[in-house]
């Protein structure tokens, strides 16, 4: 056996320290983190130059409200999904990364909650704009619906479904 097929084996059967386990947790982390950030980066950068448009100036208040809801919202979801990675450059060296990947955890899943918001007050305010259509909070209902079920519900679905061990 290499070295590399007994790191495979340890990790595989979760037989490994705790230190072990935080790097690999955090590694895991921060891929998903990567995913989410350049998402709600792109998004809230166009956010950003929509005030700059023509269009804006003819907004109702009502719309500005929601624009300007939904600016905030995408700060806060960025702050949240930039979070870890602040959060580990300043704990990082004091021996206490499985309370950081505990934490970073948890502003990961702050930032998806409020990406999911951002993303929906967004929507609305699109087809707001576009349509002036009475379907558009169904619509928008809908897709959160969606949202919720592909980030929240199959993923906690399935850990108690398939679970064997806490992992975490």
């Amino acid at each position: 056996m290499t070295g590399a097929s007994t790191a495979e084996e340890r990790s595989a059967g979760r037989r490994e320290t705790e230190d072990e386990r935080a790097d690999r947790r955090w590694q895991e982390l921060i891929q998903e983190i990567r995913v989410a950030q350049t998402g709600v980066q792109i998004l809230l950068g166009f956010l950003l130059t929509v005030v700059f448009t023509p269009h804006f100036q003819s907004l109702d208040t009502t719309d500005r409200t929601i624009y300007l809801v939904t600016v905030v919202l995408g700060s806060l979801a960025t702050g949240a999904l930039i979070g870890p990675v602040a959060f580990h450059r300043i704990v990082s060296g004091k021996r206490i990364k499985p309370e950081g990947v505990l934490w970073a955890s948890r502003l990961t899943f702050t930032g998806l909650v409020l990406l999911l918001v951002t993303l929906a007050s967004a929507l609305f305010l699109i087809l707001r704009v576009a349509t002036h259509d009475s379907h558009v909070p169904w619509i928008v209902s809908g897709v959160c619906a969606w949202y919720v079920l592909c980030w929240f519900v199959l993923p906690f679905w399935a850990r108690v479904r398939y679970a064997t061990g806490s992992d975490g």
